[in-house]
């Protein structure tokens, strides 16, 4: 079992920042795949982000790409996404997600892939 807890969310005029944390808990970090999926109301779970066991690996969605960035710190337990010119369309619930990469790189743009989910944060982003 793997716990994950988001953090970092909040509310940002469009144009600014954010840093999203997940931690992890519960198993070697470093064993997982992790990734970043978003949920507005009303819409379907959308692919933000996933990185790579060792962080070599990085992959975002076109809406995203250019403006975030996902990263990993294996020592502490913690994959972050550094958000930057968020736009309202980029209001939704985060949330982390973990595999024990079961699957080629390939499947981890889709939600179903991942084994383990944090609870998600609010990200609102005002025009």
């Amino acid at each position: 079992q793997v716990q994950l807890v988001e953090s970092g969310g909040g509310l940002v005029q469009a144009g600014g920042s954010l840093r999203l944390s997940c931690a992890a808990s519960g198993r070697p970090f470093s064993n997982y795949v992790m990734g970043w999926f978003r949920q507005a109301p009303g819409k379907e779970r959308e692919f933000v982000s996933f990185i790579s066991k060792t962080g070599s690996i990085t992959n975002y969605a076109d809406s995203v790409k250019g403006r975030f960035t996902i990263s990993r710190d294996n020592a502490k337990n913690t994959v972050y996404l550094q958000m930057n010119t968020l736009k309202p369309e980029d209001t939704a619930v985060y949330l982390c997600a973990a595999d024990g990469g079961r699957y080629n790189y390939n499947y981890y743009f889709w939600s179903q892939h991942y084994e383990y989910w944090g609870q998600g944060t609010q990200v609102t982003v005002s025009s």
